[in-house]
């Protein structure tokens, strides 16, 4: 009888929430800026309104998530950006891109010399040519490369978040607590017997 009421006091226990956190990034893409937005159990934030604000907080656009979740934003001035999106449900997300990422996506403080780089033959091998690429060429690289690079991040995320410390140290401690009812019983029937 003892075993059954235990076993019902832990099935009316509350059990974990399963809570999910807001994931927010950004990262150059060419000429702009590309940034994700989602939920670390793989919802994606479709169709969301996000804001970029300058440093002073003033601000400087307005862009809108796809259906994956990613968005982009096209820099004017090369100066800080923050990224805020409400995503309901008390979720905010907010992101930075420094100053002097903006200033290198728009080409504001590097100098770009377009020549050819020469690779050094190996003993006996040949000599190849690199020619620089056309503004063109570099977006349709960039383009595919940021295509091919989406799935890995968000799946970089999600593990990230469900593997945490703290799930795997709650996981220890359900492990433990259940060795020690068992032993609780086990105790409680040997005095008893």
């Amino acid at each position: 009888m003892r075993q059954l009421l235990v076993v019902f006091a832990l099935s009316l226990m509350p059990l974990p929430a399963l809570a999910h956190k807001v994931i927010a990034g950004v990262f150059p893409a060419g000429d702009a800026i590309e940034g994700e937005l989602g939920f670390s159990n793989g919802d994606m934030a479709q169709n969301q309104k996000v804001i970029v604000y300058g440093p002073d907080g003033a601000e400087l656009g307005r862009t809108l998530t796809d259906t994956d979740g990613f968005f982009l934003y096209t820099p004017t001035n090369p100066v800080e950006h923050t990224f805020k999106a409400d995503l309901g449900a008390g979720h905010v997300a907010e992101v930075t891109m420094p100053a002097a990422d903006v200033a290198a996506i728009m080409g504001v403080e590097a100098d770009v010399v377009e020549t050819a780089a020469m690779i050094a033959p190996k003993e006996g091998g040949t000599q190849v040519t690199v020619a620089s690429l056309t503004n063109e060429e570099r977006a349709a690289i960039a383009q595919a490369v940021r295509d091919e690079t989406r799935p890995l991040r968000r799946e970089i995320a999600s593990y990230r978040e469900h593997n945490d410390l703290q799930t795997i140290l709650g996981g220890i401690g359900y492990i433990i607590g259940l060795f020690g009812i068992g032993f609780y019983i086990a105790a409680r029937k040997k005095m008893t017997s």
